[in-house]
């Protein structure tokens, strides 16, 4: 619909229904006109706000008139004239008319007519303003579009008289007014403007995609990348989404040598959805890496640095960091980068004289995603695509329509394409849930862009979205496999588990790592973030011995908890069978009375146990002139050797090799030896050992030579050493052959531990023992530990 402005001295006002009465003294009033409502230069309003100012009066259309105030109106002087009314009256203007042969610009069919006269405290009419489209009746008036005059007429007496009508119809476009029908030049958006007869303005642009007009006629490179979850909107305005957990070049400006910046990517919440993780500063030609990290950590290399407001330069970039985040700068060539980084966003800007080519998702080269991945930044397996079960709870309409919320006031401020925005919004919030700040997080990137690409800021958006100020997780510091984000909707940041780290502790209800079993020590390896889901304070927890807590590497997060079962056992259980020797402790919670507290943690028990098993080596027979017999004993994680050795000499130094001779009758000394036990818990006991004439310790033939831990008594060169005292023992006997037989003759031995707290495991073995114990029968176990070896008779 177009406007234009009749004026007239006077004119008799036709019968209508008024509708808004005003007097000098009221400060304004305002008329609902959706009956009738009035485009004015391309914009269409459905209400009018009527105010007497002094000698002025005023009709406006985005609020009450206020001099100094940005806002749409047309003034005129209100004369003599202290009151008036305002009526709509339906009236026909067919194409046609008297009014569109005189304004051929209007092509469209009138319906209805708003009046509004203004009379004297004497009831005498002195002015009418009347529209018709969009018209007036005045002898003096200028039109305001933004509180900037855009068109002013004064009218001598002679043309009052007969009256005048002006064509004040119009297109917007970036905040400034052209006539219609018109196509002009102009310097302030420094492009081509063509403004149609229905009022829709076009532009074709001077300026290169990555430069910003400076509203004299002239362009400079002023571009702005902007990466927000997985999203980035390139210098040129095109998206890109990032579909893994990769490191990215996000630039690599030609006109800054040796300069990029990287992205790395990872998972939270949800394995199938990506964010900005860290923004890495790499200056090539000196091996330089700044790390720009979550909670606004700064790192050179592997240091750490301590920022402030005050820039320090470092390596010729300027560092600085403040409650918004992290902000980088590095200038060469008369180019300028600068980087900000608030753990979720990072902004480039990059500003010059002319345009540069860029490399780089923010480049403005037509390269995939894939192409940019820098493989010295991406984890083993971050391609890997994952499709998580969708959240129900997600309704994409609300989500839409939440981010769109970038097309309406107060934004439309911002003269940024807010599709990429909308678009990052949506993609994200229609798969993740609207958690740790994530759902003022796009708003915030459009609004800081305009900042800092335009210098425009966007008044009062927080507090129209009920987006808060405070920098959400600045200065909380989480560790690789975690994410800072709210444990409880709107409640405080922790660091928790991100998702594909957790999966694989999740799916077996676990807190973390299996025991770790080391040479006399029990730990275990939990994950605080873990603990925190289901609201454990790490710090409540403790072994058996309450004493004993976890302790947190503050790098990773983890929590450890271990004893020791020769200096520390922590309060350890330990438990004996024929099988194993278990130490056993437990991570429990404090034992909070009842009264007078009120505990806010689960209660936790978790058992964890570290074991020896019984030697359990069976059934290996090899030949004595060959080797030693040794096997390595594995329970769960404690690890221990067991050897059986034969020698020709009672100090043991004289081993029989290869090639040894062995004469029947000749002393043999065989040592049973471990390593890896710790002496001051548990000994090697040697229960029996017998000789046979085949492999299995079940031979045909048997000839005991110790029993029930002592030597056979019907065989005086059978003699024991060191049995149950140590972690090895020894014993002696003549070799001999069976009767009737040539072939070898194996020596099978059953051996045991036995814990050396509260026992006696030495057996006593007295001579009269030796004769009692030999008539005695013996209970065998039911699945007997044998160490067998052999030798050739």
């Amino acid at each position: 619909m177009l406007c234009f402005i009749l004026l007239l001295a006077a004119l008799i006002l036709p019968t209508g229904k008024k509708a808004l009465q005003l007097k000098r003294s009221h400060t304004s009033s305002y008329m609902n006109i959706t009956s009738c409502p009035i485009t004015y230069y391309g914009q269409k309003y459905y209400k009018v706000y009527v105010a007497f100012n002094a000698n002025i009066f005023a009709v406006c259309f985005n609020g009450s008139y206020k001099p100094g105030i940005k806002n749409d109106c047309i003034l005129m002087s209100g004369g003599s004239a202290d009151r008036g009314d305002l009526a709509v009256l339906t009236k026909e203007i067919p194409t046609g008319s008297g009014i569109h042969k005189l304004l051929p610009d209007i092509k469209n069919a009138g319906k209805c007519v708003n009046i509004i006269p203004l009379k004297d405290s004497q009831q005498s009419q002195v002015s009418v303003f009347q529209f018709h489209f969009c018209g007036l009746f005045s002898f003096h008036f200028n039109s305001q579009v933004n509180g900037l005059t855009v068109f002013k007429q004064k009218f001598h007496t002679n043309e009052t008289n007969k009256g005048v009508l002006t064509d004040v119809s119009g297109c917007r476009l970036s905040g400034f007014v052209y006539k219609t029908n018109t196509t002009v030049k102009d310097p302030n958006i420094c492009s081509t403007v063509n403004c149609n007869v229905s009022g829709v303005a076009t532009a074709v642009s001077d300026c290169g995609p990555m430069e910003l007009c400076q509203g004299n006629g002239s362009c400079i490179l002023n571009t702005m990348c902007t990466v927000t979850g997985s999203t980035v909107i390139d210098f040129i305005g095109r998206v890109h989404s990032v579909p893994d957990r990769c490191g990215y070049t996000l630039m690599k400006p030609s006109s800054i040598p040796d300069f990029q910046v990287l992205g790395v990517f990872q998972e939270r919440r949800r394995k199938d959805v990506s964010f900005l993780d860290s923004v890495i500063l790499q200056l090539g030609t000196e091996g330089v890496q700044i790390f720009l990290e979550q909670g606004g950590r700064v790192q050179l290399n592997d240091s750490v640095l301590n920022l402030n407001a005050t820039a320090q330069v470092v390596h010729g970039v300027e560092l600085s960091k403040d409650q918004t985040g992290v902000t980088a700068k590095i200038s060469a060539s008369n180019h300028t980068v600068s980087v900000h980084f608030d753990g979720h966003t990072t902004l480039i800007h990059m500003t010059g004289p002319s345009a540069a080519s860029v490399q780089g998702l923010c480049g403005n080269y037509n390269r995939s995603v894939s192409e940019e991945q820098v493989s010295k930044h991406s984890a083993s397996g971050c391609e890997m695509q994952y499709n998580d079960t969708a959240d129900s709870t997600i309704n994409c309409n609300t989500t839409t329509e939440w981010c769109n919320i970038l097309k309406h006031p107060p934004f439309t401020t911002c003269n940024i394409n807010p599709e990429p925005f909308i678009t990052a919004c949506t993609r994200t919030l229609c798969k993740y849930p609207t958690v740790d700040g994530l759902k003022c997080q796009f708003l915030e990137a459009y609004a800081r862009a305009c900042s800092q690409q335009n210098n425009v800021t966007v008044e009062n958006w927080r507090s129209n979205t009920n987006c808060g100020e405070d920098a959400f997780c600045q200065d909380r510091f989480c560790s690789a496999h975690e994410f800072c984000g709210e444990k409880n909707y709107g409640g405080e940041p922790h660091c928790l588990c991100r998702a594909i780290f957790a999966s694989k502790y999740r799916s077996m209800s676990t807190f973390g790592e299996p025991t770790v079993c080391g040479q006399t020590s029990a730990s275990v390896i939990l994950a605080n973030c873990l603990l925190e889901e289901q609201s454990i304070n790490y710090s409540v927890l403790h072994l058996n011995d309450q004493a004993c807590k976890g302790e947190m590497d503050n790098l990773t997060h983890m929590v450890t908890f271990t004893f020791d079962s020769s200096s520390n056992t922590c309060g350890a259980v330990v438990m004996v069978n024929k099988t194993h020797i278990t130490y056993k402790n437990t991570i429990m919670t404090q034992n909070f009375s009842t009264f007078g507290f009120i505990n806010r943690n689960a209660k936790v028990h978790m058992d964890f146990s570290c074991y020896y098993s019984q030697p359990n080596i069976s059934n290996l027979a090899i030949k004595l002139k060959h080797s030693a017999v040794i096997q390595q004993i594995t329970s769960g994680e404690w690890n221990y050797n067991l050897t059986m050795k034969a020698y020709t000499d009672s100090e043991r130094l004289e081993a029989i090799e290869p090639g040894t001779d062995i004469q029947l009758d000749e002393t043999i000394w065989v040592e049973l030896k471990t390593d890896g036990l710790d002496e001051n818990l548990v000994l090697l006991v040697t229960d029996s050992c017998w000789a046979t004439d085949q492999p299995s310790p079940n031979g045909t033939l048997r000839y005991n030579i110790i029993i029930n831990g002592c030597p056979n008594p019907a065989d005086q060169t059978v003699k024991a050493e060191g049995n149950g005292l140590r972690t090895s023992n020894y014993f002696a006997f003549n070799s001999f052959q069976f009767s009737g037989k040539t072939g070898d003759v194996y020596l099978h031995c059953k051996v045991e531990l036995c814990v050396r707290q509260g026992n006696t495991c030495a057996p006593s073995c007295s001579q009269a023992e030796r004769r009692r114990r030999s008539a005695m029968s013996k209970s065998e176990d039911e699945n007997p530990v044998f160490i067998t070896m052999a030798w050739t008779s």
